[in-house]
C-alpha cells in the first residue's frame, strides 16, 4: 500500500511541481502508514525510482531522446541515453528510499515520547 502512494503521489507531482517534492511525499506517506524501516525504505525507493523512468520516459521519447543524449555528452559516460536513465532514476530511487525511510523513524521516535500510550 506504501508503495503505491508513493508512486502514485510522485508520479502526479512530477508534472507540476519541483522535484524535490517527491521526497516530501515519500516522508509524509511513511510518517502516516510505514510499518517498518525496511519496508519503507524499499517502498519509497521502488516507487520514486519506477515513477521517474516512467516519467522521463514520457518526455524523452516524443523527441527521440534528442536531449538526453545531448545531456549525457556533459559527463563522462559512455554515449547512450539509457545510461543517463538509470543513473536519474536510482538517484531518485535513493533520494524516496531516505525520505521513507526518515518518515517511519520519526513516527517510531514520536511513538516513544507519546505519554499518552
Amino acid at each position: 500500500m506504501l508503495f503505491l502512494i508513493i508512486l502514485i503521489l510522485s508520479f502526479a507531482s512530477g508534472y507540476f511541481l519541483p522535484w524535490w517534492v517527491v521526497a516530501i511525499a515519500a516522508f509524509l506517506a511513511a510518517l502516516v502508514i510505514g510499518k517498518t524501516s525496511q519496508q519503507s525504505f524499499w517502498s519509497g525507493f521502488a516507487a520514486i525510482f519506477i515513477g521517474w523512468t516512467v516519467l522521463a520516459l514520457f518526455k524523452s521519447i516524443p523527441n527521440d531522446h534528442i536531449l538526453a543524449s545531448r545531456v549525457v555528452q556533459l559527463f563522462p559516460l559512455p554515449h547512450n541515453w539509457i545510461i543517463l536513465l538509470a543513473i536519474t532514476a536510482l538517484i531518485g530511487g535513493l533520494i524516496g528510499g531516505m525520505s521513507a525511510w526518515s518518515g517511519v523513524l520519526l513516527k517510531k521516535a514520536l511513538a516513544k515520547t507519546d505519554p499518552s500510550q
